[in-house]
């Protein structure tokens, strides 16, 4: 239903200012595809969102250019398309090209093309960015900072438990705030996260994390539910101060502020955590396939980014390693 909506407000925002009556080049197209994607593929609020951004700038491209239908696109514009967005990044780049290749793949399944023009349009080369991740001792200094020891403020042990959660579990910020109560087995010290497309896995928590979940969950969180309406709903684990549900932007400011007491001077976000979460993991034994369960990737390539060997790692073994090193 949620992504039902989304796609309604963006049809409707897509017409605001428009003829009454008047249809757009690729409107009905692109509802009947962000409809597939939303829908039948259920697929996240966000991931249909960021489909719509980019085909709907390919589109404006397209009648510019004075191609009015799909059918009539050819592969020197999918290329010329591309090459208008020579200033963004190549990761940026090549998300608008999957993008692209998805709705004309859509097309060519529901006959409104004989081929699909985009099928060889690579996307452009990007080199390989290792993730942003926090040494053990810096993601102590973040927990530790997260909250104020021995306080009862229901606030600082919601930040404590939050983001001693989403470093044992690796959890996204989607699935940190979308956790309800019912997904918490803290008996077992497991958690159910429902991921990208509605996907569902068991992570393991452990002692550090569990003992902040339970300070939460018997003094902060019970003060902050008081706050909420009668009407509200009061599944969610992670509750704002008013009460509600936490949103995705509070999340990152209670990783900056923690960031901030810590002393940690380099970029922080809430992935950050995810990325150490993996990396810790790698380093300390854990094998690439575990990991992949862990963090719910669909291909085990994606989990592979975080085999990459530190700097100090490196140096060490080689100092360990080569005869003439030392």
């Amino acid at each position: 239903m949620d992504a039902e909506i989304c796609i309604l407000e963006d049809a409707n925002r897509s017409r605001k200012g428009g003829i009454v009556g008047e249809t757009k080049p690729y409107e009905e197209l692109l509802e009947q595809f962000l409809a597939y994607v939303g829908v039948e593929r259920g697929l996240s609020k966000a991931t249909v969102s960021a489909y719509s951004s980019d085909l709907r700038r390919y589109t404006d491209f397209l009648v510019k250019q004075n191609v009015k239908a799909i059918d009539e696109v050819s592969r020197n514009d999918v290329e010329s398309f591309i090459t208008t967005l020579a200033s963004e990044s190549g990761r940026s780049r090549a998300r608008r090209l999957a993008s692209i290749h998805e709705l004309h793949r859509f097309a060519l399944r529901q006959h409104l093309v004989t081929v699909d023009v985009s099928d060889t349009v690579k996307a452009p080369k990007t080199g390989q960015q290792l993730p942003d991740v926090l040494t053990i001792d810096e993601v102590g200094d973040l927990l530790e900072a997260a909250g104020c020891a021995g306080s009862d403020d229901p606030v600082a042990l919601r930040d404590k438990a939050l983001l001693e959660f989403m470093y044992a579990t690796g959890a996204r910020v989607s699935e940190a705030v979308g956790m309800n109560l019912a997904d918490l087995d803290m008996e077992s010290c497991v958690v159910k996260l429902t991921g990208k497309g509605s996907k569902q896995r068991l992570v393991p928590f452990g002692s550090y994390a569990l003992h902040a979940m339970e300070q939460y969950l018997n003094i902060g969180r019970p003060a902050l539910q008081r706050r909420a309406k009668k009407t509200e709903e009061l599944s969610a684990v992670m509750l704002n101060k008013r009460g509600r549900r936490l949103s995705r932007q509070s999340v990152w400011e209670i990783v900056q502020h923690a960031g901030e007491r810590a002393g940690i001077t380099r970029p922080l976000h809430p992935h950050t955590l995810r990325h150490s979460f993996a990396t810790h993991l790698i380093q300390g034994g854990a094998d690439v396939r575990t990991v992949q369960e862990l963090l719910g990737h669909a291909s085990v390539t994606t989990t592979q980014i975080y085999t990459h060997v530190s700097p100090d790692n490196l140096i060490e073994a080689y100092t360990l390693a080569h005869p003439r090193a030392r």
